[in-house]
């Protein structure tokens, strides 16, 4: 079969499971515009470790990983069974990059997993496999993880990186919702710029170059899944379509990003 795609998703609030607005509408268009995968790798922002953990749980629980919100959130479960086949091959190719590893059996679904799988895939009947990240190490670590696993992508498994575009929490307390942040759209035009150029270089130095990094992201988690989903694109050239999910909150960007390349030079 053709490769797949690799995807970056800004999963937004844990609300968005039950306000899906414009970002419900993109996801489930982009899924039927792709091939069914057998299998998901999503590497989630809400997954932090010091080395890289694969979730092999057979069926993982979904996990409500945040406090606060209305009942019905709390209510709500995505019942995909896991792939521990797939975990172990994913673990194989990120120990043949050189990259320590270990396996999880009892990771559960966090938010940024089972959030956009119910838009992606509602149905909850692809199995997945949740992978985390490792902030600390910088976003070429994520790169490079990402072309790890990205043989995975010929043999039917979708890699998706799941976190925000931007991504500033100081600005959910005491913020005009109606009112846009200032950084928001010119740190969201420089990373599409930087990709439509194919400016891998930019995008991993984002902090020293971007307008506003510190504002749209004053810690790396959130957005080192967007260098997991470049890296699982291609070692070489790719394509980079950008799905404009809208701004939510006034300071929270929901761009969707689709790469498309070569799983090999």
């Amino acid at each position: 079969m053709n490769a797949l795609p690799s995807l970056f998703i800004s999963h937004g609030s844990p609300m968005t499971a039950l306000e899906p607005k414009l970002t419900g509408q993109r996801l489930a268009e982009l899924a039927r515009a792709l091939p069914r995968p057998r299998a998901i790798v999503v590497a989630s922002a809400h997954w932090l470790s010091h080395a890289p953990l694969v979730g092999a749980a057979a069926q993982p629980q979904t996990v409500h990983d945040f406090g606060g919100f209305p009942p019905a959130l709390y209510a709500l479960q995505y019942p995909a069974p896991g792939a521990p086949e797939v975990a172990r091959r994913a673990a194989e190719l990120i120990a043949q990059a050189g990259l320590p590893v270990q396996l999880d059996p009892g990771r559960g679904l966090d938010h940024g997993v089972w959030v956009p799988l119910r838009m992606l895939y509602p149905q909850a009947d692809i199995p997945v496999v949740p992978l985390s990240i490792q902030p600390r190490l910088g976003p070429a670590h994520q790169l490079a993880l990402g072309r790890a696993l990205a043989p995975l992508r010929e043999e039917g498994v979708l890699l998706i990186g799941s976190g925000s575009i931007t991504h500033n929490l100081h600005d959910w307390r005491g913020a005009d919702p109606a009112v846009e942040a200032p950084y928001v759209r010119p740190f969201i035009g420089w990373v599409e710029q930087q990709l439509q150029r194919g400016d891998v270089d930019a995008l991993l130095d984002y902090r020293r170059q971007a307008p506003y990094a510190e504002q749209a992201h004053p810690t790396d988690e959130h957005l080192q899944p967007l260098h997991f989903a470049l890296g699982a694109a291609s070692a070489g050239a790719f394509t980079a379509q950008r799905l404009d999910a809208g701004i939510e909150m006034g300071f929270l960007a929901m761009d969707i990003y689709r790469f498309d390349g070569p799983c090999e030079d």
